[in-house]
């Protein structure tokens, strides 16, 4: 498509990263980036001037909640998602797969899509669960429809989509992968991904090859649905490229055959997504990326912890999207060379330096720690939008680093250098 185009400026000699140009209808994204998530055509606390003045080129917003209020079809009429919220440059939509796991296998079980113990651990959600006989190399089978029904669940799936009940009214609404398309067309983002389904970390290896195999049906689906109504006739004149999403949570053969199956489907670029091994994440990133088409762009869904971004990039991955900068930023934690802070401590309220030295945001150089402390601690609005500020541009930033320093050819120094003080 003539709006959309991808190419690597440099990559790295001993490892996958790379550094690349994506082009889209409303500007140029320079790779690695991060994207800022902004759910609901907003991103919490700021304006879209703000958000601009941080630097970030992109901005994301989620599917299944734009389609609950205000409605796809009040977004499309105002001219699409950039206009609908203001921000002049790149977009991109979701599928609403994430919510497959958020108000699937993880509502109401505080369980993350990255599972921090190790490779077949289990967590809380699992807890009072029976689990059968270990099958398949000593993997657990899960029972999951056992588990749904315990759980009380907000999205039920099935092979031809899923059965979501709205957590603003209770009302049904199902989500195939045709509807999908159809809503971010509506939406009218740059980048739109198939349906998938997110799963859970601590799911059995069965039940991964079926979200799988389930995910790869959906992705033919979304691609035929996003072709029948190709450009020139893209809503508000808008053209849009599609992502497939590679799936396999955490079993390395699964996500080989999901990245060959996905890779060989004509999508612009692809997603990794579902869940991960917190150990094996970069690992998995790796192997998925070895096997997706080099000359296409890959977006890591849901990452945004620096060792992450650093794994990411150096295992090939271009995009990355988190809500941990800001959702942390509303909780008075923020991000420093020297690792993170909870400004409400004590050991802040009289600190007349920035929230960390050097930083070049608008909140480093205007306020104090003793200030934003102040804020959080007085519960003012104002102190989310100023941690907000500074996180997104930490993390913005950050990747922005990571870029140069491909480059400039010393990734590596920069990586054991940022890394060894943050961690420390």
């Amino acid at each position: 498509m003539s709006g959309f185009k991808f190419s690597i400026v440099k990559k790295l000699k001993s490892a996958l990263g790379r550094a690349g140009v994506l082009n889209t209808p409303h500007g140029k994204i320079e790779t690695p980036a991060f994207v800022v998530v902004g759910t609901k055509a907003t991103v919490k606390a700021l304006t879209p001037e703000q958000v601009s003045s941080l630097e970030a080129e992109v901005v994301l917003a989620n599917t299944y909640h734009l389609y609950l209020q205000p409605g796809a079809e009040i977004v499309r009429k105002a001219g699409g998602l950039g206009k609908f919220m203001n921000w002049t440059g790149p977009t991109i939509t979701d599928s609403g797969g994430f919510q497959v796991f958020s108000l699937g296998a993880a509502f109401g079980q505080k369980v993350s899509k990255i599972s921090k113990e190790g490779p077949g651990g289990y967590s809380s959600i699992l807890q009072n669960t029976r689990i059968p006989n270990e099958t398949r190399e000593g993997r657990g089978e899960i029972g999951e429809k056992e588990k749904e029904e315990k759980a009380g669940r907000l999205a039920k799936i099935d092979d031809d989509g899923v059965t979501f009940k709205s957590h603003i009214d209770g009302g049904e609404h199902r989500f195939t992968p045709e509807s999908s398309i159809k809503i971010q067309k509506d939406l009218g983002a740059d980048i739109i991904f198939a349906f998938d389904e997110c799963t859970s970390p601590h799911a059995s290896y069965a039940y991964q090859k079926e979200a799988m195999d389930r995910t790869h049906r959906w992705a033919q689906r979304s691609l035929s649905s996003h072709l029948a109504v190709s450009p020139p006739s893209e809503p508000n004149g808008t053209e849009q490229a599609l992502f497939g999403i590679v799936q396999g949570g955490r079993f390395e053969d699964l996500r080989r055959e999901s990245a060959k199956i996905i890779g060989g489907m004509d999508f612009d670029g692809f997603g990794i997504g579902g869940s991960f091994d917190k150990e094996d994440m970069h690992n998995a990133v790796g192997w998925v990326n070895k096997i997706l088409p080099e000359e296409k762009p890959r977006h890591l869904l849901g990452i945004g912890e620096p060792a992450d971004l650093f794994g990411g990039v150096e295992n090939g991955a271009d995009l990355f999207d988190c809500v941990a900068p800001t959702r942390m930023a509303r909780n008075g934690t923020l991000y420093t060379k020297n690792g993170r802070i909870s400004i409400s401590n004590a050991q802040f309220r009289n600190g007349l330096a920035p929230i960390d030295e050097g930083c070049g945001c608008y909140t480093c150089k205007n306020f104090t720690r003793a200030y934003v402390a102040h804020l959080f601690r007085a519960r003012e609005m104002l102190g989310a939008t100023l941690g907000s500020i500074h996180n997104l541009y930490f993390i913005v930033n950050l990747v922005k680093k990571i870029r140069q320093s491909i480059l400039d050819g010393n990734f590596s120094e920069f990586k054991e250098k940022f890394l060894g003080r943050y961690y420390k």
